[in-house]
């Protein structure tokens, strides 16, 4: 079915939209991983400003293109953000993990020193 008023772009991005936004994650998330210029803080902050875009601006405009790229936009920010809140959470259960880890250490060793 053709939505009254779309364009042909409007139209393919429309249809494509889930996979070019977990695309577009997926290659902010490998260029995190590998650039040090591009930090957790630097995607948060364009996830924010980018969604904030998207909410105020983006899904109230006609041009339907528009409408599409901003929402693929904001969809793949969106999941970057996840991204960066998993791998965060992740950071810090290793380091408690780490740190029980050293705890339990230091107990077996000197229960052992007193034993011997």
């Amino acid at each position: 079915m053709i939505e009254a008023g779309g364009t042909r772009v409007g139209r393919w991005l429309r249809v494509r939209r889930i996979r070019l936004a977990i695309w577009i994650a997926v290659i902010e998330g490998v260029l995190v991983a590998i650039t040090p210029d591009l930090t957790r803080w630097t995607v948060l902050f364009i996830g924010a400003v980018v969604l904030a875009f998207y909410m105020l601006v983006g899904r109230k405009m006609s041009w339907d293109v528009a409408r599409e790229l901003s929402w693929i936009a904001a969809a793949s920010q969106a999941a970057a953000l996840l991204v960066v809140v998993f791998a965060f959470i992740v950071e810090w259960l290793a380091i408690g993990l780490v740190g029980i880890l050293a705890i339990i250490a230091l107990i077996y060793l000197f229960a052992e020193h007193k034993r011997s």
